[in-house]
Formats: structure tokens, sequence, C-alpha cells
């Protein structure tokens, strides 16, 4: 493999909802070096944090039934049992809510949790205050989906945060979703909280870092035989 391909390697794709954005930074950045050569320089940076933000990279998710993994990059913010959204549908009763919060150098495109069916899709407005609240769950713009699986209807909701001012889905109700495959994304720093249904337990702990799509939050079957793997 030539040098040039080893280093093309290594660069993850960009997602094509980044690209006006992207487009966007470089134009300025050249009209800043126009201006004043170091304020070019910042714009360049900024191009360059731009589309890392949108990188896309592949990844490779454990399948087997009974898995759940992280539906985004970041930190594992809050584990705690809570009533969930009303518009999920999932009842009055308290469920296990693993948050993962998402900062601006994540890359933030969101991934399913589960294999299964998506049942709902709703779509809700709100404030935008810091994901990293717990307040934020209730209060913020979110996009929520519930999806349908052997093991129970499991919610995945998408929380705009302090930065965040657009919640992008790339599916529809009705449609099937393997665990892993992409969803939507957020732009500029968020959250995505996952309700699990009873019986479930989280694998993960607060603090802990998660990779969207590969890292389990938690395992219906308790157990890691039989896992094959998906890249993508």
């Amino acid at each position: 493999m030539s040098i040039a391909n080893s280093i093309r390697a290594q660069i993850p794709p960009i997602h094509p909802e980044g690209y006006p954005f992207i487009g966007g930074f470089a134009l300025v950045s050249l009209i800043l070096f126009w201006i004043w050569t170091p304020l070019g320089w910042i714009g360049t940076v900024l191009t360059v944090w731009c589309a890392l933000f949108f990188r896309d990279p592949v990844r490779v998710t454990p399948v087997r039934e009974g898995i759940v993994v992280s539906p985004a990059d970041g930190r594992v913010s809050l584990i705690s049992m809570v009533l969930p959204p009303a518009e999920l549908g999932l009842g009055d009763r308290p469920l296990l809510r693993i948050s993962v919060f998402m900062s601006v150098f994540n890359c933030h495109v969101n991934r399913s949790p589960v294999t299964g069916r998506i049942d709902r899709i709703a779509y809700r407005p709100g404030a935008f205050i810091n994901a990293e609240l717990d307040k934020a769950s209730e209060d913020n713009e979110r996009n929520s989906l519930v999806i349908s699986t052997p093991n129970g209807r499991i919610g995945v909701v998408q929380i705009a945060g302090l930065v965040a001012r657009r919640i992008v889905s790339f599916v529809r109700e009705g449609q099937s979703i393997g665990a892993g495959e992409r969803f939507g994304l957020i732009r500029f720093g968020s959250r995505l909280d996952v309700y699990l249904p009873e019986g479930g337990k989280a694998l993960v702990s607060v603090g802990q870092t998660a990779v969207a799509g590969e890292t389990v939050l938690a395992d219906f079957r308790q157990g890691d035989g039989g896992r094959t793997y998906r890249a993508d």
C-alpha cells in the first residue's frame, strides 16, 4: 500500500449533511485570509474542526439478539430510573435510562441501539439548556424513536443541547432498522437517552466513554455467547 493510500485510509469519510457547513467555513476562511492572514488561519482551524464534527467512520456492531449498543459517541453522563417522556407511550412506570453526552468534538452521527421496527417517531420543540443537566430530558427540543424488539419496546431520544440547534432524522415510522444503523444526527453538541424495558440492566457506568454502534450498554441475555459483528 502506498503512503498516500495509507494516509487516506486513516481519514474517516464525511457525512453528506456536513458538506454545506464545511464549504461555508472554507469560504469564510478564504475571505479572512484576504482581510488578515492570522484570521485566515483561525478560519482554517475551524474548517478542519467542522470536517471532524461531521465525520462518519465505519463501526463494527455486535448484532446478537438482546444486545443494546450505544446510539452515540460520547460520555455516559447519567444512569437512572425515571419516567419516560409521555410522547414515547412507554407507560407511567420508571424505566432504566442511560444517557450519552456528546461534546462538540465527538462524531455526531447517531446509530440505532437495537434491531427492530420503528413504531413511533415523535418530535417535540423545547429549550436549549445544557444537555448534561437531568432536566434537559424534559425541557429541551427532542426527537424520539420507539423501536419494537423481541425484548420489548425501547425508546431512544435525540436531545438538542446548549449549542445544538438542529436535529436531523433519516428514518420513518414503520421502517425496520438494524443495530448500529444510522438513524440521524444532531448538529453541534447534544445528548442521546436510551430507555430500556423492565429487566434491562446497564453494563456501563457513569463517566465511561461510549462509541456509537460498538459499546454495549445492556444485554438482555446477560452473556457474550453467540455474538456476531457487522461493519457499517
